[in-house]
């Protein structure tokens, strides 16, 4: 996977040196593949809600019901940013980061009641949704134009101009999302992403590795100064010590997944969801799909994942400019490692950290940003850049002519090679 996002890395290099974009039919495997996977996610909601009505008191169809309505304001979010020229967002990264800022402060000083247990929610009568979700949305679309901006001026070894802006972003975010929130898990995500964009920008190894290790001095003194995340580390290591307290989800978890066997107990026969797993329609979603549906339907549903993700990473290497492919790699990178630790935790690889699984945990807020953000992916796939080693690659349907530029550089346009032209 290094090595591919070494590819990416060149091929930005050699958008920036003269190749061109032309508008074409977009990626419809991404529609395709993201539809799948809500339908997935709608099924697996919609066997377990009337065990989830049941525990609540409420209407047997109630979480399936909210989960639709979810559907279809997502599609909306969907087409509405599908059609914003993704130019735009460069001009208003900065006012949707003041705002996402804002919406975090409001979560923050909201008060916390049995229903929302943690400062992360911005409650408005019955409407709410999780502020770290716009975060991380509008911190991919600040970082994609802060790391083009710098790259365009050389300046992206430059400690000043790079990386103190960078390590203040991530005291910042660990301070208020990591510590205040206690949200760890949206932490992870957060570095992830801006790991796999500086890289991809060309931001020196050796500065990348010494934010890490900011990072991980950060990650310890959290995890050390929390009782409750030292607990959560030792369960992670022994689950089966203490499967009645701290170990209880982790050891749900591994029952519903073992119980699954080859091709699970069938949609109507959950035990889990009735009352055993804690999170059942979010966190550990993972793990009433694996019981209900087995290693086949895991199989097929990380089959469904990697043909989405692959789908993302040929839009990144094949992206029109610099910017518009780290927005792509910020968006690929956040989708991606939500759904390892979701399903890592969910199997005891990884440690438990309350991240939904995109497309089939249930919840409004995740599924439209998440959206939304593929309608931007999927604007920006309109265009292919074309270049004198990937117009090779496209066979005897195009030939590139070159003409000299107002920089001095050459310039590559696609011309049609159809027959008799």
């Amino acid at each position: 996977m290094i090595g591919r996002s070494a590819s990416v890395g060149r091929r930005a290099s050699v958008l920036e040196q003269g190749g061109t974009g032309r508008r074409h039919r977009p990626d419809y495997w991404l529609p395709i593949l993201s539809i799948l996977l809500l339908v997935v996610g709608l099924i697996v909601i919609y066997s377990i809600s009337p065990g989830l009505a049941a525990q609540k008191n409420v209407s047997d169809n109630y979480y399936v019901n909210k989960q639709l309505i979810a559907i279809v304001l997502g599609i909306v979010g969907f087409i509405v940013m599908a059609n914003i020229p993704y130019k735009y967002w460069r001009h208003w990264s900065k006012p949707l980061l003041v705002v996402a800022g804002i919406a975090t402060v409001v979560a923050i000083i909201m008060p916390v009641i049995p229903q929302y247990p943690a400062h992360r929610w911005v409650r408005l009568g019955s409407f709410s949704f999780q502020s770290v979700e716009l975060l991380k949305f509008a911190l991919i679309v600040w970082l994609a134009k802060f790391f083009a901006e710098r790259k365009a001026q050389g300046g992206l070894g430059n400690t000043t101009e790079t990386i103190k802006p960078l390590l203040i972003v991530l005291v910042v975010l660990g301070i208020i999302v990591g510590k205040i929130q206690s949200d760890l898990g949206s932490i992870g995500v957060i570095v992830a992403v801006m790991t796999a964009m500086a890289f991809v920008a060309g931001v020196p190894l050796k500065r990348v590795v010494m934010v890490g290790g900011v990072v991980a001095i950060g990650a310890v003194l959290l995890v050390a100064g929390s009782s409750y995340r030292r607990d959560r580390l030792a369960t992670f290591l022994h689950p089966e010590k203490d499967c009645q307290n701290s170990g209880y989800q982790v050891c749900q978890a591994l029952i519903a997944v073992g119980s699954g066997g080859m091709f699970g107990l069938g949609v109507g026969n959950s035990v889990q969801a009735y009352g055993y797993l804690p999170e059942a329609q979010n966190d550990s979603i993972f793990a009433i799909l694996a019981e209900k549906f087995g290693f086949i339907g895991v199989t097929v549903l990380i089959g469904l994942f990697a043909a989405f993700f692959a789908r993302l990473f040929k839009i990144a290497e094949r992206a029109p400019d610099v910017y518009s492919q780290l927005l792509v790699v910020g968006i690929l990178a956040w989708l991606s490692t939500q759904a390892i630790i979701n399903i890592g935790a969910m199997v005891g690889l990884l440690p438990l950290k309350g991240i939904t699984l995109p497309f089939i945990s249930y919840g409004g807020t995740s599924l439209l940003f998440v959206t939304g953000a593929l309608g931007m992916i999927f604007q920006i796939s309109r265009y292919t850049s074309f270049s004198p080693s990937n117009l090779e690659s496209e066979g005897n349907r195009y030939e590139s002519t070159a003409h000299r530029g107002r920089d001095g550089r050459p310039h590559y346009t696609a011309v049609s090679r159809r027959p008799g032209a």
